[in-house]
């Protein structure tokens, strides 16, 4: 995602920051005040923008030049010291056991390694350390997909966008249950917990 589609979707989801608070404060809750966060695939940054406005160290690695240089652009407007970098999710320019918690949220679907993704992230972690994965399932109804477009405060026009954007890229790419169960079995994490919520999955895990 580059150019202007990244520019669209960075002003999409700021429509949502009060989700992304939420979220930073519900990872907080639960990770101790030094540790070592890696966002992958970040896009504009929102997220790990609000988890380092509560004092965390966080890492945020994406494929797109475009929303590299936005996610670092709004870190500098929050005034958060956030590391942004360029690269791909299944070859990680980080060292073993670099980090205590990894995140990714709404992107794994675009990945085109998904086992060596999980992997990379398993590499990355340190040992215990954990990470959560938030994303589409591909069982969403086209109800549940526009009852949530419908509560995301879009104009009319950006509604349908968004709607069609679901409908004819978005759950054609997206995962059942049993394929994120076998992705993450091949990825060897000593525990996972898969829940449905919404219209996508959270994946908890842990190395």
């Amino acid at each position: 995602m580059e150019g202007r589609m990244a520019y669209w979707y960075a002003a999409t989801t700021r429509k949502s920051l009060d989700e992304f608070r939420a979220l930073a404060e519900r990872v907080a809750a639960d990770l101790p005040p030094e540790s070592r966060v890696l966002e992958v695939a970040p896009g504009p940054g929102y997220f790990a923008v609000e988890l380092a406005r509560l004092g965390y160290s966080v890492t945020g690695l994406d494929i797109s030049k475009t929303c590299v240089e936005i996610a670092t652009a709004n870190t500098g407007a929050a005034g958060v010291p956030v590391r942004f970098e360029q690269g791909d999710a299944a070859n990680q320019p980080f060292a073993d056991e670099s980090f205590d918690f990894v995140l990714c949220r709404a992107a794994f679907k675009n990945f085109s390694q998904p086992v060596r993704a999980l992997q990379e992230m398993r590499r990355v972690l340190k040992p215990g350390g954990k990470g959560l994965l938030i994303d589409l399932r591909k069982d969403a109804s086209r109800d549940e997909v526009r009852r949530m477009v419908d509560g995301m405060g879009l104009s009319p026009l950006n509604r349908l966008i968004t709607r069609l954007t679901f409908r004819l890229m978005l759950l054609k790419r997206a995962y059942t249950e049993a394929q994120f169960r076998e992705f993450f079995a091949q990825a060897n994490f000593s525990s996972v917990e898969l829940r449905k919520s919404g219209v996508g999955f959270e994946i908890a895990f842990q190395r």
